[in-house]
């Protein structure tokens, strides 16, 4: 267990400074053009077919302003991209389009399997940045909690929420339900998490006892998880500074995705024209090129930012400062009782005694 003696929550202000260092490069020029030029199809687009509710949903969508959130930026980016390879799926093309009756219709398959392995690189970037971010946040915070049993079964216990999470998401899946319902699950579950931590963070009475005691949770520990997410707190520092480039990406992957979904919805109506062609080959060209610079920008950001302060660099906590710890001396023959709440089954608690001479009883009622 690294010490944490004398280490106080990261604050706004000093993340302020130290972004200072890491400043991102502004996006190219052609994202707010192509973008524009994109969406000036999607009005054509518009006008000559009323559309569908699933067309009108994906418009109300596309027509708002992304999340504020950096995390659920990430997460519409993911499901934009899944939402655009299925629509790059040969099976899933207007049956003209399958048929290639044309040289021009050749030529945009060919096309359209180029564009369909960029999105598919990006989204296995995506998706490894965010499985590398999620562990080096749990194995940063690891460095702090005790190295003995008790470290072993929260590591146990994520392992198993980590696959309930996973089999709630096969289940959806499996009854036929949309990426969209998916992604809508996803970002439900990272939002628990947020929560978890918000009111473990907060944790008073007995549970704070137990929690900072017993388990091990050091109470510098406990007030940066409180804080780290609130509206004004060190996070919002991040999204100011670098929400608005993901922003912008955002909605560019979100115009992208709904000219290709009323594009194939009037294909045998109205063909591209070249120009057209070239604006949406540049976009997606543009798009996913911007986006993997900026993903791996946040991945250098995050790996040396002050959240993920290494045992050596960050100092020590007050573990051994148990102000709130209430030492109970139980009498011979005597019967002392403790109500806990846990929140689900299969959650551990975890007591700590010491006998000085003779046996103890000790009996668990649940209810």
């Amino acid at each position: 267990m690294a010490s944490t003696d004398g280490l106080v929550p990261i604050t706004r202000a000093f993340l302020s400074s130290y972004y200072d260092k890491y400043p991102f490069g502004p996006l190219s020029n052609d994202v707010a053009r192509l973008t524009s030029e994109i969406r000036s199809i999607i009005s054509e687009l518009q006008q000559r077919s009323p559309l569908n509710q699933g067309e009108s949903l994906l418009l109300e969508e596309a027509s708002h302003q992304p999340p504020h959130k950096i995390d659920e930026n990430m997460w519409k980016n993911r499901e934009s991209i899944e939402e655009i390879l299925y629509l790059l799926e040969r099976s899933h093309w207007p049956t003209l389009l399958q048929q290639q009756s044309t040289p021009e219709d050749a030529k945009l398959t060919s096309l359209l399997e180029r564009l369909k392995v960029k999105f598919q690189n990006t989204l296995k970037i995506l998706e490894s940045f965010q499985s590398k971010n999620a562990e080096l946040v749990f194995n940063t915070v690891m460095t702090y909690m005790p190295q003995d049993f008790r470290g072993t079964l929260i590591r146990q216990q994520r392992e198993r929420s980590e696959r309930s999470k996973q089999a709630e998401v096969d289940a959806l899946v499996n009854s036929g339900g949309s990426i969209r319902d998916r992604y809508a699950l996803l970002w439900k579950q990272q939002m628990d998490r947020r929560r978890q931590l918000a009111q473990l963070g907060a944790a008073t009475g007995v549970y704070r006892t137990l929690v900072k005691y017993l388990v091990g949770v050091p109470q510098v520990l406990l007030d940066f998880i409180r804080k780290i997410n609130d509206d004004d707190g060190p996070m919002e520092e991040q999204r100011q500074r670098y929400g608005p480039s993901l922003y912008c990406l955002t909605a560019m992957v979100l115009s992208i995705r709904l000219f290709l979904f009323l594009l194939w919805g009037q294909f045998e109506a109205r063909k591209l024209s070249r120009s057209e062609v070239s604006v949406f080959e540049q976009a997606v060209d543009v798009y996913t090129s911007e986006f993997e610079r900026f993903m791996k920008f946040m991945s250098e950001v995050l790996a040396s930012s002050p959240f993920f302060i290494s045992a050596e660099e960050a100092g020590s906590v007050e573990a051994r400062k148990m102000d709130d710890y209430k030492e109970i001396s139980i009498p011979a023959g005597k019967t002392y009782e403790v109500s806990l709440t846990v929140d689900s089954v299969n959650s551990y608690i975890a007591w700590d005694f010491s006998l000085v001479q003779g046996k103890m009883n000790m009996t668990c009622l649940g209810r």
